[in-house]
């Protein structure tokens, strides 16, 4: 298929475009209506053929080489970036080279003499190509050697580094490491340094969410919400499961009040919102305090929830993105099969019962089972976001973590999998103190 005209043209623009004169005039007055377009509209129609564009192309070598702009608008068949007036209006007028460094350039080629023009053929990746078919079998606006990469949006942009999730796979293993040292060194070393790190990554979450829902027109009251947030955190700490319940109902009762002050239009849906974010990020992370603050072996009750999630993620992705066919819930998350469904289970169920063995003296199946648990309420707690994103029209929470997205995409598996693993662990490891 022949890549179509900038301006909305139905006509073909590859071998078998309508060759027509420059403009002299600029392209703003080319509006629907107008008596220019009109005029241009009527110039003489001119078909070329194959044999005519070649000898076009050779007795005009420097405008249609691979890398100009008239090049990537004739042959390409994907978007083409554009960054500045287009090459055909006023007559002469160039735009810039899409690939301005050698590091930018697929095909680069030797670096010419000092003091000698380059040779634009050196750049051709397609010089002395063969002809694979006739012309008259091949698409008409298909160039006949192999797909240039289109620089700013192409199918081949970043494929070097991206993952088969779309991701930046370095810059998203730089971060994880480095979000896994900030929890686990606090763990292990000050544990209140933790529950410093719970309470900051609370306030975030928080925030990301406001953030987001205000896509649908909620505007809740974010400074009693992040304040309430902290202090159920805070409560679920120093007091336990009671101080966690108490904390949501203050910060909701607080919410409500700072809410009514603005007046009573909208209150619905911002109190709507307002609850859901209470009760997604702070409470369901306050379980996590309850976790840390259990005497004697909290951290390594922490410990051993976080691998499980850790190894649910990643069992999910190795296995998905091998073997992934069948699609477990296509119209929330299309990237979820059940494959890695089950790879996300297996991998957590194994590593779990040797962890809570080694650390626990529990038998193994206790700690499959706990595996099993948490891995689920893992994945549940990834398709929950994933449909709050959706309902909003959002692919991520924000933007603040390179290869993750928000914060809220990476805590979204962990807030639905501590109150699981508080509920077993408090079964199958009991509190000795």
């Amino acid at each position: 298929m022949s890549h179509l005209d900038s301006y909305g043209s139905s006509e073909p623009r590859g071998r078998d475009r309508v060759a027509r004169p420059a403009l002299p005039w600029p392209e703003h007055d080319l509006g629907p209506g107008s008596r220019v377009r009109q005029a241009y509209a009527d110039q003489p129609v001119v078909t070329w053929t194959p044999e005519e564009y070649d000898k076009a192309r050779a007795d005009d070598q420097p405008t249609v080489v691979p890398g100009h702009p008239d090049f990537e608008r004739a042959w390409s068949t994907g978007p083409v970036p554009t960054g500045g007036p287009d090459p055909y209006h006023p007559a002469g007028a160039t735009e810039p080279d899409p690939y301005p460094g050698p590091e930018d350039d697929p095909y680069p080629g030797p670096e010419p003499e000092p003091g000698t023009v380059p040779d634009p053929s050196a750049h051709d990746p397609f010089a002395g190509a063969t002809e694979p078919e006739p012309a008259s079998e091949r698409p008409p606006g298909r160039w006949r050697g192999r797909r240039r990469p289109i620089r700013g949006g192409g199918s081949a942009a970043g494929h070097g580094r991206s993952s088969r999730a779309g991701r930046n796979l370095p810059a998203a293993i730089g971060v994880g490491l480095a979000l896994g040292a900030l929890i686990l060194v606090p763990l292990f070393t000050v544990i209140e340094a933790f529950l410093v790190v719970l309470a900051a990554a609370v306030a975030v979450g928080m925030w990301e969410m406001g953030r987001a829902v205000r896509r649908a027109d909620a505007r809740p009251p974010m400074l009693p919400l992040i304040a309430g947030g902290v202090l159920t955190v805070g409560l679920a700490w120093w007091s336990g499961p009671d101080g966690l319940v108490l904390g949501l109902l203050v910060t909701l009762a607080a919410t409500l009040v700072w809410r009514l002050a603005e007046g009573k239009a909208g209150l619905g849906r911002d109190m709507t919102s307002a609850t859901l974010i209470a009760v997604y990020v702070p409470f369901l992370a306050g379980f996590a305090a309850l976790l840390a603050a259990v005497p004697d072996d909290g951290h390594l009750r922490v410990l051993v929830t976080l691998v499980a999630v850790v190894l649910s993620d990643t069992g999910g992705y190795a296995a998905g993105a091998n073997f992934g066919k069948r699609k477990m819930a296509p119209t929330i998350s299309p990237s979820k099969s059940w494959e890695g469904f089950y790879g996300s289970v297996g991998a957590a169920a194994l590593g779990s019962a040797l962890l809570i063995w080694l650390l626990f003296d529990v038998a193994p199946w206790w700690g499959a089972l706990f595996g099993v648990a948490v891995s689920v309420a893992a994945v549940l707690g990834d398709l929950a976001e994933s449909m709050i994103k959706r309902d909003l029209g959002i692919k991520d929470m924000s933007n603040l973590l390179p290869g993750h997205g928000g914060l809220m995409d990476r805590l979204d598996s962990i807030l639905f999998a501590v109150p699981t693993a508080y509920l077993l662990l408090a079964v199958f490891v009991p509190v000795v103190s």
